[in-house]
């Protein structure tokens, strides 16, 4: 069954609250963070600034901010160096891009206008990163996407953790009702909204667990993704992809592409 064409995620619908799905995106950047997710994807993005000549990341559909904060963490402590980020997304959590830029002190920076992963304006400037947010995007979406860093001459590393399997589905459906049970009280930025509609109704934890359940299903191979990449026009331009398993015994598969300067 084409799941991308037949199933939904409730965070994608353009009507659906605001405050429910900056609360799902909250969960997802401390989950993704407490867990050092990503962690083994930081030699690829520092193998994309550099071969990118970049010197930020700009992070596109961002969320609540992902695992961002712990991804500058991994590369600054590797380099020495500080890295800018700018968080980007189509729907923006403001709240949370705030708190990241105040606890960072302005490291990390975000635009509050909605940015379209297919049309970034050409005067963003950096190594573009996406974590768990390319599975949203159907093929030609997904193209477009890349073209789209092709035209401006940009890197993009493209990050999606997880396995497409029915272990990965049981996972989610035991060990994400109980993280909300216990971690809920932890999350940030505080919200009351965030503590009624997970305790009282549990929304939060419904729609999460929805989404991540069919996120499995629309996983892409690595084969996949270099498919994509391979469609679209991007002479001079170099591609990889593969999978690199975290501390969890997960995979992450990885898009990674950045022009190749004569």
């Amino acid at each position: 069954m084409n799941t991308r064409k037949y199933l939904f995620e409730w965070e994608d619908l353009p009507w659906f609250p605001d405050m429910l799905r900056e609360s799902m995106t909250d969960y997802l950047r401390f989950m993704f963070t407490h867990t050092n997710f990503y962690q083994p994807i930081t030699p690829l993005i520092l193998q994309g600034l550099t071969h990118s000549q970049s010197h930020q990341l700009v992070d596109l559909c961002s969320g609540g901010g992902g695992p961002i904060e712990v991804i500058k963490s991994n590369l600054e402590e590797v380099t020495g160096q500080p890295l800018p980020v700018l968080l980007t997304d189509k729907f923006p959590n403001l709240q949370a891009f705030r708190m990241l830029a105040e606890r960072s002190k302005n490291q990390i920076s975000y635009l509050q206008n909605a940015i379209d992963a297919r049309d970034v304006p050409a005067n963003i400037a950096g190594f573009r990163t996406i974590f768990s947010g390319f599975h949203h995007f159907d093929d030609e979406f997904a193209k477009a996407v890349l073209q789209n860093a092709v035209d401006n001459k940009a890197g993009i590393g493209i990050f999606d953790g997880g396995d497409k399997n029915l272990l990965s589905i049981l996972l989610i459906l035991i060990l994400h009702p109980l993280a909300f049970v216990f971690l809920t009280p932890f999350f940030r930025p505080f919200r009351w909204t965030r503590i009624i509609f997970t305790y009282v109704i549990p929304l939060i934890p419904f729609f999460t667990i929805w989404d991540g359940i069919v996120s499995v299903t629309r996983l892409r191979s690595p084969q996949a993704l270099l498919k994509l990449a391979q469609a679209v026009t991007s002479n001079g331009y170099h591609w990889e992809a593969g999978k690199r398993k975290n501390k969890w015994g997960m995979n992450v598969a990885y898009l990674l592409g950045y022009p190749i300067w004569l």
